[in-house]
């Protein structure tokens, strides 16, 4: 029973830690795509700990407050739409033996997301007609930021890879691990 309740508090708290970190794009609105981002990483301890169904409805609960509370509604798509599940889709992935398929689907996701939600963003707010009214910049412009995002996603995914480890080889044993034992 003690470990069934550790587990609902766990999720509970980095649900709520998550949120925490979404509401913050309110007062930080130039961080717009670094919060949800981080608030994507707050599911590792989840996924790592319970599994990837507990992870996901985590993350659900949090996308579900994240539309009705997060001031930023841009930055709370990117956290529905990638970079909250990011982190538990990328264990899915990652199960791929191919190290070359894995980025594949890796960057499949990525561009996919990103060009939906901003095609959805242009049509809404005629963001195309304002582009092509800059000539050769605004025509390449989109084209550029998809190759740093596609770069700055890459970072990130390296930078998941070791806060996993850094949460599996330090926190977890030396913290986690320590806590779980004093309660059974």
């Amino acid at each position: 029973m003690r470990n069934k309740s550790y587990k609902i508090a766990l999720t509970g708290v980095f649900s709520a830690l998550s949120l925490v970190i979404m509401t913050a794009t309110g007062l930080f609105p130039f961080a717009t795509y670094a919060l949800p981002a981080v608030a994507g990483v707050m599911f590792v301890p989840v996924m790592v700990e319970y599994g990837g169904k507990v992870a996901f409805s985590c993350f659900l609960a949090s996308a579900v407050l994240s539309v009705l509370l997060v001031p930023d509604k841009e930055a709370a798509m990117m956290f529905i739409a990638l970079l909250g599940h990011y982190p538990i889709t990328k264990g899915i992935i990652e199960r791929v033996k191919s190290r070359v398929v894995e980025y594949i689907l890796k960057f499949i996701l990525f561009n996919g997301v990103v060009l939906l939600i901003y095609s959805v963003i242009a049509e809404l707010f005629g963001v195309a007609a304002l582009l092509e009214g800059m000539d050769d910049l605004g025509r390449y412009t989109g084209l550029i930021l998809l190759v740093m995002g596609n770069f700055v996603f890459f970072l990130y995914d390296i930078g998941l890879n070791r806060i996993i480890r850094i949460y599996c080889w330090v926190i977890k044993p030396k913290i986690i691990d320590k806590i779980i034992g004093r309660r059974k």
